[in-house]
């Protein structure tokens, strides 16, 4: 990926270099950053978070990276969580944690619904996605009230492809 970007630093210029290789998207939305979150390729994530800095402004990291959302209102967390992309999910926590606000990341990862209402906790109940779990419960029990999660994780009622049910069901829809 170095050699890559190498390569394109001699050919483009500074605002190619943003505006189509880092932050371009496809139609539905993703760019360089959402295929390295849903691959789980950590390395990849790394080098794009490298990339970023030398780059983007904070500004631009944060909005553009960490928080842009998808056709489906996904960010590269919920794309990973929803893969069960347990190492890209950590990598992303950290990064979270040294670029977002506590507030951002209650509201933008853990508490954000899609398009169809869903959280990122109920998606990765729904795919069984137990080890992606785990990650979003050491967020949620750091950032959330045991009230929000209560009422967010475990008690929503959600309609859902003819079924209804609480956090507990989902994962056997």
């Amino acid at each position: 990926m170095r050699e890559i970007w190498e390569l394109a630093k001699e050919r483009l210029t500074s605002e190619e270099l943003k505006n189509k290789v880092l932050l371009r998207t496809d139609l539905e939305g993703w760019n360089a950053w959402h295929c390295g979150t849903c691959r789980g390729v950590v390395d990849v994530m790394r080098e794009i978070w490298e990339l970023a800095k030398e780059r983007l402004t904070t500004e631009e990291i944060r909005n553009e990276m960490l928080l842009r959302t998808d056709c489906e209102v996904w960010n590269g967390w919920h794309i990973a969580s929803f893969e069960g992309e347990v190492d890209a999910m950590w990598e992303i926590c950290e990064m979270a944690i040294e670029s977002l606000t506590s507030e951002e990341i209650k509201n933008e990862m853990l508490l954000r619904t899609d398009s169809e209402g869903w959280n990122v906790w109920h998606k990765a109940a729904k795919r069984g996605n137990l080890d992606a779990m785990r990650v979003i419960w050491n967020l949620a029990k750091e950032e959330l009230t045991t009230e929000q999660i209560k009422n967010e994780y475990f008690y929503v009622l959600t309609v859902r492809e003819g079924t209804f049910g609480t956090f507990h069901h989902l994962g056997a829809t």
